[in-house]
């Protein structure tokens, strides 16, 4: 059993304090050999807390594998609470990303979206890359002060048009956020409609996606990566920052040394795919292009919150420590830009000025530093 050397277990604190387990509840668990531990712990747990807890293995799957038949079809039997305690993720559903669900003129390419956030009937726990030692260092904090933090955060991110990011290491970029919410990971997950990461600890948006087309739409100027980068093969630290040139929302070029080489080897990996798979019947005609094009999106911007939380080189972890932001290349959270790839990267010591629609600014953190 994993153990901290508080008396509650980082287990018995998901199942109680982040998801709320109530009595006759259906919780799935989807896990791999390498998470094995905590996967039988959360179940555990699930059982104590009087919960009715099925729990699933599947091999782990990287960033564009499919999950197992046997995990969407549990999927679609819609539990109340679904932990995906992935070693790397949780994998695509082919068939919802042939055929994707429509609901309110939203389109979901997963099963598990389409229940989160779209009939918003379950929530859940995502964790791809989890460690027992990451479970037992990250989970066991302060949740009303974490919450308190997201919830100021995110408000000064209401009604902004756009967000000004520099850094030390040489990051100098424009977002442009106008009618874009904030979302928190802030831990709560006990309402339908709610989920997140454990650890938790961060507030993210969703930049306005460009126009290739249109100069001055989207995302502009330089992102340097100079903390963690993930890989379409993995998580790292970078030895060697990333140099990555953003015009009207998208990566135009990306330079460095071998992890820059990497990266842009899975954003082109996952662009060949993306036409593949319209050719195959695996997209919807004219879709592929669309996926194609988003794989070199700016998807996210997020800002680390959890006070445990520290650079290692697993991006789970590192885009929640203090006194950094992460942007992440392809698929967004506002559903507007789809994507085989969402790939995430730490810029260390951010200042992260907020300009609004009368003319006003706010600096959200300076030289790293939260100033809320």
């Amino acid at each position: 059993m994993l153990v901290t050397n508080e008396k509650i277990t980082p287990a018995h604190t998901v199942i109680n304090t982040v998801c709320k387990l109530k009595k006759s509840e259906k919780i799935i668990i989807v896990a791999n050999p390498e998470t094995n531990v905590i996967a039988q712990d959360l179940y555990t747990e699930a059982l104590k807390a009087g919960g009715e807890p099925t729990l699933i293995f599947q091999p782990a799957k990287k960033a564009m594998d499919y999950s197992e038949p046997a995990v969407i079809a549990a999927l679609k039997t819609e539990p109340q609470v679904f932990l995906s305690i992935s070693y790397m993720k949780l994998g695509k559903d082919p068939e919802a990303v042939k055929n994707p669900y429509e609901l309110n003129g939203e389109k979901y390419d997963n099963t598990f979206d389409y229940l989160l956030n779209g009939k918003k009937v379950m929530r859940a726990v995502w964790t791809p890359g989890l460690t027992e030692d990451m479970f037992n260092r990250t989970v066991n904090i302060d949740y009303a002060l974490l919450e308190k933090r997201c919830t100021l955060l995110g408000k000064k991110f209401e009604k902004a048009v756009s967000a000004h990011i520099t850094a030390p290491g040489g990051t100098d970029l424009i977002v442009p956020l106008a009618g874009r919410k904030a979302f928190f990971d802030n831990g709560d997950f006990s309402k339908p409609g709610t989920g997140g990461n454990i650890p938790a600890g961060e507030v993210f948006l969703s930049p306005v996606v460009g126009n290739p087309n249109k100069d001055g739409s989207g995302c502009n100027g330089k992102i340097i990566y100079d903390g963690s980068m993930t890989f379409g093969d993995g998580d790292s630290i970078l030895k060697t920052p990333i140099d990555v040139t953003v015009k009207n929302g998208f990566v135009t070029d990306v330079a460095g040394g071998d992890e820059a080489k990497r990266l842009l080897k899975t954003i082109t990996e996952a662009e060949a795919k993306a036409v593949k798979l319209e050719k195959d019947g695996a997209l919807p005609a004219g879709m592929g292009e669309v996926y194609k094009r988003n794989a070199r999106n700016i998807g996210e911007l997020g800002i680390g919150l959890n006070p445990c939380a520290m650079i290692t080189g697993n991006m789970l972890e590192d885009e929640k420590a203090f006194k950094t932001c992460h942007f992440a290349i392809g698929q967004n959270y506002d559903g507007d830009a789809p994507s085989l790839i969402h790939l995430d990267g730490v810029v260390r010591n951010p200042t992260i000025v907020i300009k609004y629609e009368d003319g006003s600014e706010f600096t959200a953190l300076e030289k790293g530093e939260l100033k809320i």
